[in-house]
């Protein structure tokens, strides 16, 4: 299609598709960058709540800037990929104690932004300074790639090469905010994944994918890599009112998080008979009559992008001396005594946990 051609009739379809959302027209650039990190590997309809929960509570990157990292954590929590949170914060804090609270104005030094990459550049210049840089998100590449009839698997370096090419060409016809919204807002709502309504479609005449029956098979993505499976046994031990919890520090998933005492193993086996011993073993010095196993759970299960994590939930009570004080359990791992109320309440948890929590939320108290 001529590329003159093509970007009218985007702009002219979208001129009666405008989809609204609260970041569409924005031209802080906080806001814009805020969405658009929320936005990433996310649903719109799954980011949006949190977008508006960060802007009410962090109205400007130096609210942000000056909040605990344990605070941003617990508010993005549900999100899943949590680096985009921690990086969410440093890059706050650069920007507020580095840049006087004011972002990069250019695209180059907008990549230089930690979490930012050529997308989020390109997003941040376009809707806030009106630069000419294309954005590149799943619907942008399946609407370029079935138009163009293009082969190359877009998650390839060529791929990402050409689809580049082909829209930073394309945006030089059109104002760069209105073409960047109109052909992702197209993706979203008119070329879409799975049944696609192409007879409606303004750009059916000359879209390779539809001339060619190439729909179902456009875009191209090499073939993903198979999920390693982790087997983690939680620990939720109970003394009183109390538990016990350790903030995940190391360079891993869920890094920064908050999760129960644990022990990762190859997998897991059938049989628990023998979890009083591995709980002796594990947390106390030396033969301990004052613990019970309450409950031992049906495994639960989070999928991450690299990764399946099956976890099973061993709930264990400490009981009273006759002085009617607990002994503590010995961790290793920095594990620290809470109150078990405030488990939900302060701290951000993987979503495993958050599940595990929510069904045994009355035994709890929560």
């Amino acid at each position: 299609m001529n590329p003159f051609h093509f970007t009218q009739k985007l702009l002219t379809w979208h001129a009666t598709h405008h989809r609204p959302m609260p970041w569409k027209g924005e031209r802080d650039p906080y806001k814009i960058w805020l969405s658009e990190i929320m936005l990433q590997q996310t649903r719109v309809e799954q980011g949006l709540p949190y977008f508006l929960k960060f802007v009410e509570k962090f109205p400007t990157v130096a609210d942000l800037a000056a909040a605990p990292i344990d605070e941003v954590l617990k508010l993005w929590q549900g999100l899943g990929y949590y680096a985009r949170a921690r990086n969410l914060h440093e890059t706050a804090r650069h920007v507020a104690e580095k840049l006087a609270g004011k972002f990069p104005e250019n695209f180059a030094d907008l990549q230089k932004l930690k979490g930012v990459g050529n997308y989020t550049a390109a997003a941040i210049a376009s809707f806030a300074f009106d630069l000419p840089h294309a954005v590149l998100d799943g619907n942008v590449f399946r609407v370029l790639s079935r138009v163009e009839g293009i082969e190359t698997p877009i998650d390839s370096t060529e791929g990402k090469k050409q689809f580049a090419a082909l829209a930073n060409s394309l945006i030089q016809n059109a104002p760069p905010a209105k073409f960047n919204q109109a052909i992702m807002d197209f993706g979203a709502t008119q070329c879409l994944p799975q049944n696609p309504n192409c007879p409606a479609c303004p750009m059916a005449d000359g879209c390779a994918a539809h001339l060619y029956n190439m729909v179902s098979k456009l875009p191209v993505k090499t073939k993903a890599a198979a999920k390693k499976r982790r087997h983690f046994l939680y620990f939720d031990f109970r003394a009183g009112e109390k538990t016990f919890i350790r903030q995940r520090s190391e360079k891993d998933i869920w890094q920064g998080l908050y999760e129960f005492p644990k022990i990762e193993l190859a997998e897991f086996s059938d049989d628990f008979s023998n979890i009083s011993e591995l709980v002796a073993e594990h947390f106390f010095s030396k033969n301990f009559p004052f613990f019970e196993v309450e409950k031992i759970s049906q495994p639960f299960r989070q999928l991450l992008t690299h990764r399946e994590i099956v976890a099973v939930f061993i709930r264990i009570s400490i009981k009273k001396q006759s002085d009617g004080t607990f002994d503590a359990p010995v961790f290793s791992d920095g594990e620290i005594e809470i109150k078990q109320i405030d488990l939900k309440k302060i701290y951000p948890l993987p979503k495993i946990i958050d599940t595990y929590l929510m069904d045994n939320a009355l035994l709890l108290g929560l």
